[in-house]
């Protein structure tokens, strides 16, 4: 029997962000991956701004920097009525590469290009690095009993056929959209099973661009008469490697032969050309959330990623919801580890991070109907002025709709923890929930804003070990007595004062508490009543 505080059963970036930052935070963790870590296919290739703003905090801005993917190739994505080599371009969302890109003013990052089989060895690495982190790949997870306060899964190693038990306090299931921990708890996903059956496929080529006279883009979106969008042609590494997505609706689940395949790749090119099929790969498209992240209010077992929302990726929402759930769900159990969580904090993940997958989840849903919005459009390939006029329209039409998954500030970095049990509400009218808009603010539940703190500092710097006490203006209240009584409830509460004007304004009162995961859990002019009873609240026993 081998023990260990939490087993993390994936080990795609999901379970890799989990292991990574409990191992930050000193807590040993036991993660195993059924796989050898291979990646026959990136399912993933952007990293969000907030997941970035994560990789600041543990130390790996540079080495997704400095990940393979060519950082000067321009991020356009391209709406192409016919072939690349023989129709035209009808639209096009001009997006700068890597090395041009810019960090907005909210953030002190920027997302990032970085397909999954680039960013998992980096958060591989990254848990690794960490003593107290095992990894241990080939290991499939074959199902658990829930036994006293903890639980006992059943391991196969898929090397040898040895089985062995673990037990763990907590176990979270990281293991995708088909989750066995998922399953074993008998936890339902709500939604739609099967919003289209794609076939991914990708492909070797050098020289792509030269094999047509469209301006190279890191997405063409391609359109026809019959199905109106029925591919997207994507630059993997944005030099050779590129994967074609054959969109077929949800009443065709047929798996298509390599002939077919091969006569879809050049028909999407429109012409013959020499290319080395590296794999193909069938998948559905899914809006489902499960209706539990959890089981009870205190565990031991959770879900995250995948396993406990599949969504579209059109947005590439996915990977990135699962980080944050990653990130919300750490802090907690090294709190319950450590003692000092009360019995509402566990309980409090579900509340907050369920809501937000709702969002994205629907949010990636509507950005494939925008996608697919144009359908049939007889005529469309036709030569001549009525062809060009039609066109213009559709090309036009698709372009506007297709603006709200390219800007999307506000589903990265707007998400509020709106009525949860351990942020204490100050009365002030929620944010905009416009996914292409982000209000910084310092409203309880939101995202602790970023602010300037010079020498490449940022306040997001302040926030990850524990409970940050930030009072930013001159002559604070005295906030003794809330860091005495969080001392006496063994709550990690570090006072920082900045006397800031503009931060002052941009966090809105004299008193404010960050939590360890960077968001805000209350603020005020005034210390709280009864601080003994505050603390209780936020560290989820009040």
């Amino acid at each position: 029997m081998i023990e260990t505080p939490v087993l993390i059963v994936g080990g795609g970036p999901v379970g890799l962000a989990l292991a990574g930052d409990l191992g930050w935070r000193g807590r040993d963790c036991l993660l195993v991956e059924r796989t050898g870590g291979e990646i026959v296919q990136p399912r993933q290739d952007l990293v969000g701004i907030r997941t970035m703003e994560f990789c600041r905090r543990w130390g790996l801005v540079g080495a997704v920097e400095a990940a393979p993917y060519n950082r000067d190739y321009p991020q356009d994505n391209v709406y192409i009525a016919g072939s690349l080599a023989g129709g035209w371009e009808i639209g096009r969302y001009p997006s700068p590469g890597m090395n041009e890109a810019r960090p907005p003013p909210e953030s002190p990052c920027r997302r990032e290009r970085c397909p999954q089989n680039m960013f998992d060895p980096i958060l591989r690495d990254f848990a690794g690095s960490h003593e107290t982190v095992s990894l241990r790949y080939r290991h499939r997870f074959l199902g658990l009993r829930v036994e006293g306060d903890g639980a006992v899964a059943e391991i196969e190693r898929t090397d040898t056929g040895d089985r062995l038990d673990i037990r763990a306090r907590f176990v979270v299931g990281c293991d995708g959209a088909g989750s066995a921990v998922r399953e074993a708890m008998g936890v339902r996903l709500l939604g739609e099973p099967a919003l289209t059956y794609t076939t991914n496929l990708i492909f070797r080529c050098d020289g792509f661009e030269a094999l047509h006279d469209k301006r190279p883009g890191y997405r063409f979106i391609l359109l026809d008469e019959e199905a109106g969008t029925w591919a997207t042609i994507v630059a993997i590494n944005g030099r050779d490697e590129w994967r074609m997505s054959i969109v077929r609706s949800s009443a065709d689940g047929r798996v298509l032969p390599e002939s077919e395949v091969r006569d879809a790749i050049r028909r999407a090119v429109g012409r013959d050309f020499d290319y080395e099929l590296l794999s193909v790969m069938p998948w559905r498209r899914r809006e489902l959330v499960a209706d539990a992240f959890q089981s009870g209010s205190a565990g031991p077992l959770f879900l995250a990623g995948d396993a406990a929302h599949a969504m579209s990726p059109t947005g590439g929402f996915g990977m990135n919801t699962g980080v944050g759930d990653a990130v919300d769900l750490a802090w907690k159990l090294d709190a319950a580890l450590a003692g000092w969580a009360g019995p509402d904090l566990l309980a409090s993940y579900t509340a907050e991070r369920r809501p937000v997958a709702e969002r994205n989840v629907r949010e990636a849903s509507g950005n494939l109907g925008r996608m697919l919005s144009p359908g049939p459009q007889p005529g469309l390939l036709a030569p001549g002025p009525e062809g060009d006029k039609l066109r213009a329209r559709v090309g036009h039409e698709l372009a506007t709709a297709m603006l709200r998954e390219w800007r999307t500030l506000g589903i990265h970095l707007g998400y509020v923890y709106e009525g949860s049990p351990i942020c204490v509400a100050d009365g002030t009218p929620p944010p905009s929930l416009d996914p292409a808009v982000y209000e910084p603010t310092a409203r309880p539940g939101s995202r602790a804003p970023h602010a300037d703190l010079g020498n490449g500092r940022s306040t997001l710097d302040l926030f990850g070990r524990g409970f940050v006490l930030l009072t930013p203006r001159p002559s604070p209240p005295d906030a003794e007595p809330l860091l005495r009584a969080a001392r006496m409830r063994g709550v990690p509460m570090e006072p920082v004062a900045l006397d800031r004007p503009d931060i002052a304004r941009l966090y809105g009162k004299a008193l404010v508490l960050v939590r360890p995961d960077g968001h805000v859990a209350w603020r005020g002019d005034a210390p709280p009543p009864d601080p003994l009873r505050f603390v209780d609240r936020v560290r989820g026993a009040g």
